[in-house]
């Protein structure tokens, strides 16, 4: 039977909005990826089949078919096709998905997969179109009339989302807040001890060599997160020091079969054990992770307590506390190299840096199985398991 295998995960540097990354243009950063994956592997990059390449505001300098045309930015051949998956937040990991699907089908044999974001130049504002909606406020593209209107509340986005977790899983603002500085914590700590260094590809732009990641916080505390405004909802409980920093980033892993692996001179370094997506309340819209992971476990035959690590996307700090009651799973096994709180949100990119996180963790502590989920716009999630080989 043919799987898939992951041989090489790198990512760049998580760039804050407007830091070191803010000046690399998408297709750039995104054929810098490609590059690093095929020196770091001596893959002749004619033998790739396809790219799939997350993205989730494809508009401006990521429109076009970014995943396209990061195969030419990286010189690559004309032969090597590439094309743009936008399920949300969880775009890069979906671009996981249909990539193991491509080769343990045998529609391909060697697939990159990953994604990018570069929200310092494409704003999220930027999916709204000019015009006034039904509810005298700016028309926004991608949702319906059904979804705006006020019998889902009226506001609809995802810090409404957010909030209405921490009402309904009764979360406090002290608890959320203590949360956002383990992860900036452990995510400091991992830096400190170069422990995301074989993941991360150095960016040299015309200013500086970008080798970290730039949203790490040392040193707060829960009274400097508590006077932060809470934008969302007045009196609510998200604010900016306990959600997903706005980033800029890429990340791909290179995909293909181990009998193919094995021809190619290739090392495994992990198995795509389970991948699957699910959809759930499209208000609440980032509770899909707590169904995706009970999916992904069911269709596993594993256990929640199988699992040696978890890497649930940090958007909200509701979301991965809520998911922990859920699913009642060890905290200390949860984002144990800090989470988006603290590395940041790049939307296209996340899921594949999670992904290639996860796989090092696994890699460089000998634990056997990863879980990644993201929460997504609209209601969905995806949730992957990684058997490290």
């Amino acid at each position: 039977m043919r799987d898939a295998v992951i041989v090489e995960a790198l990512r760049t540097p998580i760039g804050k909005r407007g830091g070191g990354l803010a000046d690399v243009h998408a297709v750039e950063l995104s054929a810098l990826v490609l590059t690093a994956i095929a020196e770091r592997t001596g893959l002749d990059p004619a033998v790739v089949d396809d790219v799939h390449w997350g993205n989730v505001l494809s508009v401006g300098q990521q429109s076009g078919n970014v995943g396209r045309m990061a195969v030419l930015g990286a010189g690559w051949p004309e032969s090597v096709p590439g094309f743009t998956v936008d399920r949300q937040c969880g775009s890069s990991q979906q671009a996981i998905s249909t990539a193991a699907a491509a080769v343990i089908s045998g529609q391909a044999d060697v697939v990159v997969a990953g994604g990018v974001e570069m929200m310092s130049a494409v704003p999220m504002s930027s999916a709204n179109v000019p015009g006034t909606g039904e509810m005298g406020g700016p028309a926004v593209a991608r949702y319906a009339s059904e979804l705006t209107d006020p019998g889902f509340g009226g506001a609809f986005n995802q810090g409404y989302g957010a909030e209405k977790i921490a009402d309904e899983w009764k979360l406090s603002r002290t608890r959320m807040d203590e949360y956002a500085i383990r992860s900036h914590e452990l995510a400091a700590a991992a830096q400190d001890a170069g422990h995301f260094d074989a993941e991360i590809i150095p960016v040299a732009t015309p200013a500086a060599t970008v080798k970290s990641d730039e949203g790490i916080r040392r040193g707060s505390t829960v009274d400097k997160l508590a006077s932060l405004r809470t934008p969302f909802k007045e009196g609510g409980r998200i604010s900016a020091g306990n959600a997903s920093q706005i980033s800029d980033g890429a990340a791909g892993v290179l995909i293909t079969t181990s009998e193919n692996a094995a021809r190619l001179g290739l090392t495994p370094l992990a198995r795509v054990h389970t991948a699957v997506v699910t959809g759930d309340d499209p208000v609440k819209m980032l509770t899909g992770p707590i169904p995706a992971t009970a999916l992904a476990l069911r269709k596993s035959g594993l256990t929640i307590d199988d699992i040696d690590a978890f890497e649930v996307n940090e958007a909200f700090a509701s979301v991965p506390l809520a998911w922990l009651i859920e699913t009642g799973a060890d905290e200390a096994k949860l984002n144990p190299m800090g989470g988006a709180i603290a590395l940041g949100h790049p939307l296209g990119c996340s899921g594949a840096r999670l992904a290639t996180t996860l796989i090092h963790y696994l890699l460089r502590t000998g634990k056997r199985y990863g879980l990644q989920t993201m929460c997504e716009g609209g209601g969905t999630a995806n949730a992957t398991i990684y058997e490290r080989l």
